[in-house]
């Protein structure tokens, strides 16, 4: 989340300005003067329970007073041609690391950008399959549109990890995927070795973020769907999340911060959204809870996962029909807009700062409201209701 593009309130404070010939009082509630310096002694002796009021006068009204009225406003950095005021998001001196970037227009880039904006340092994981495109893409400048942070500079990733989250160890891995040529090449990317890599390089992290599903079968009906296919949506979506986690909070400083990502179809129905992932994101809402209970008692870490909308993302579109549930989000959400990846980034930004501190096991919407409702408003059976649409 930008700092430079997030308005913050500025509270005008009761501040008293001393000189040698007056004592002046700013306040945001009311402007006194000094013939009625009685009655308001009076109330705030009433409401403040204070017995006494003689040194107060002998400190205070021992000279003329002024009383002026300040300003409570809502200020925005694009106006202000001085530091952001307020409650920034600050994450400068933190370090993330986010599982699962392969593009750049996915919500793992999207948090990427949000997080790097706020001031953290960023390194990524990759899919192996996927390294080699990734890296050769951010060398060639391929990305550097997207990498363009509020303040005109570009995200810097200070390293990329080859990934696959789906192995614990090397011992996990079957010897096809040892031997496919799509692994050749990289070494040490199992989630145990990956850790590992992560502390000799930089010692520890505070937040980590989890943007990674696969669901083999997603196009089949549960019904349809086979063991084999259910229990890969399982091992890839939401335990991979456990084990990321379970591994990197031995490196995590105290205080910091883990999020993944659901979905809606975790406690709705999504009809097309099948083989095994829905129920691999309700397993993962569950497992956010238990997470943050054992990881907050342990090792001061937070936990939390965001339920985004739908995104056009190249990883939805293997989905198959992404478009229309974008186009009955923005029909039927309370807040008729596509929803963007960089909403879901400052979502992300928020729960991994000290802002959000006492926020931990949260199923946080960033959906345009669309959990909220119970109906699907497009419907013809509410045509003769009176409901706002945007035209």
């Amino acid at each position: 989340m930008a700092t430079a593009a997030t308005p913050a309130t500025n509270m005008a404070m009761i501040k008293p300005c001393i000189s040698s010939s007056r004592k002046v009082f700013m306040s945001s509630a009311a402007s006194f003067s000094t013939e009625s310096k009685e009655a308001s002694w009076n109330r705030l002796t009433s409401s403040s329970h204070i017995s006494s009021r003689q040194p107060f006068f002998q400190s205070i009204f021992s000279a003329p007073i002024k009383f002026k009225k300040g300003v409570t406003r809502a200020m925005s950095a694009a106006n202000e041609n001085k530091p952001l005021p307020g409650l920034p998001v600050d994450l400068r001196g933190k370090r993330a690391f986010i599982a699962g970037v392969a593009d750049d227009n996915g919500y793992g880039w999207a948090i990427a950008k949000s997080l790097a904006a706020a001031g953290a340092e960023i390194i990524v994981g990759t899919w192996v399959p996927a390294l080699n495109i990734f890296e050769s893409s951010l060398r060639r400048g391929k990305f550097d549109e997207s990498r363009v942070l509020p303040d005109g500079s570009l995200m810097e990733i200070t390293k990329v990890y080859p990934m696959d989250a789906v192995y614990d160890s090397l011992d996990d891995v079957p010897e096809d995927v040892k031997s496919n040529k799509r692994y050749a090449g990289s070494s040490k990317w199992t989630v145990k070795e990956l850790v590992e890599s992560v502390k000799q390089d930089f010692g520890s992290i505070d937040i980590l973020v989890h943007s990674l599903a696969n669901g083999p079968e997603v196009s089949k009906p549960l019904l349809e769907t086979s063991r084999n296919g259910y229990l890969a949506a399982i091992s890839a979506s939401s335990y991979s999340f456990v084990s990321l986690l379970k591994e990197f909070v031995s490196i995590m400083n105290p205080g910091g911060a883990s999020i993944s990502l659901t979905y809606i179809a975790s406690e709705r129905i999504i009809p097309g959204y099948g083989g095994g992932m829905s129920s691999a994101k309700a397993a993962l809402e569950s497992d956010t809870r238990v997470l943050a209970f054992e990881a907050g008692r342990k090792h001061k870490i937070r936990v939390n996962t965001i339920s985004a909308g739908p995104l056009r993302s190249r990883a939805a579109k293997a989905i198959g029909f992404i478009d229309m549930m974008i186009d009955y989000s923005s029909a039927n959400a309370p807040l008729q807009k596509e929803l963007s990846a960089e909403e879901v980034g400052n979502a992300a930004a928020f729960l991994a700062s000290p802002l959000a501190s006492a926020i931990t096991g949260a199923v946080v919407y960033v959906d345009n409201g669309l959990n909220a409702m119970g109906v699907g408003v497009d419907s013809p059976i509410f045509v003769d209701l009176d409901i706002p649409k945007d035209n």
